[in-house]
């Protein structure tokens, strides 16, 4: 069976991109600081900033495709941390895919749909990005350089996540989820627009990069919501009460990194290579309904 090397595999993405691809391939993983134990999953400590560490790890591992998940994904660290986060997110994910090159085998690279700046949604995969912070900025120099340095090198842009949590990482559902149980306020923008899509979706969209690479694609849902909107909806369909949910704008806030207004995808590539998203609310729904007896509901 081929070897799929997956980064990132104590984060939110990584662990659901191993147990999908465990189907077709015999899956190593790499962890940093957090551990992370997945089932058929051989897993490795590595810091992927130390060249000769990931040079040894191709050599160990003998990859025949890697999906570069690894990133310091936190916008307002990398704002306040550029230079620490610029050499995971960029520098690393450079030397990845020139190893890959050396090999001759696929890539696939997660990055976000911050690379655009808010004004022009719905953005395709051939709208010019134009980051506003430096997340974005960080993950916008790794596309362009991990495309100048590997041939086989496949972009998955992704929207706003949701679905099951990890052990230790959990997607932003967590947290308002957690706001419920507590009945605690939970302040969310009314006027930040994402086209949020199930993890699962993600992660099947991934694998099809993997398995022909084309370039970039967006992963996202079908439906553009605010945050505000989407805790509402989500609220509904854990049976709770709404009320703990206050409006915020984002000319309010004092976060370290600015946020784009709208990032919605354009999904017509995603949905002609086979990624059918559902609806928002049955998407919802779908990952609600297993804890629904854990919840209360």
């Amino acid at each position: 069976m081929n070897k799929l090397l997956v980064t990132g595999v104590s984060g939110f993405l990584g662990p659901h991109i191993c147990r999908a691809a465990l189907e077709s391939w015999s899956v190593y993983g790499t962890v940093c600081a957090n551990n992370a134990e997945i089932a058929g999953v051989n897993i490795a400590r590595i810091d992927l900033t130390n060249y000769a560490e990931l040079k040894k790890l191709f050599a160990d591992v003998g990859p025949d495709a890697v999906v570069h998940a690894a990133a310091i994904s936190q916008a307002n660290i990398c704002q306040n941390e550029r230079s620490i986060s610029g050499k995971t997110n960029v520098d690393a994910s450079i030397n990845i895919a020139k190893l890959c090159a050396d090999l001759a085998i696929p890539c696939v690279f997660t990055s976000t749909d911050l690379v655009f700046d808010g004004e022009n949604a719905p953005y395709n995969e051939n709208s010019p990005v134009n980051p506003i912070n430096i997340y974005g900025e960080q993950k916008a120099m790794a596309e362009a350089g991990m495309a100048a340095a590997c041939p086989d090198l496949a972009i998955c842009r992704l929207a706003l996540m949701f679905g099951k949590g990890t052990p230790a990482s959990g997607s932003f559902l967590q947290h308002m989820i957690k706001a419920a149980q507590n009945g605690d306020e939970l302040g969310l923008f009314v006027d930040e627009f994402r086209t949020p899509v199930n993890v699962n979706i993600a992660v099947k969209g991934i694998l099809l990069s993997l398995e022909k690479p084309n370039g970039i694609a967006h992963l996202g849902g079908l439906d553009r919501i605010s945050r505000y909107d989407f805790g509402k909806l989500l609220m509904k369909t854990m049976g709770r009460d709404s009320s703990n949910i206050k409006p915020l704008r984002l000319n309010e806030s004092k976060m370290p990194a600015p946020r784009p207004r709208d990032v919605s995808f354009d999904i017509s590539k995603a949905m002609s290579m086979g990624i059918k998203p559902l609806p928002i609310a049955e998407e919802l729904e779908s990952v609600i309904k297993p804890w629904k007896t854990v919840i209360g509901s």
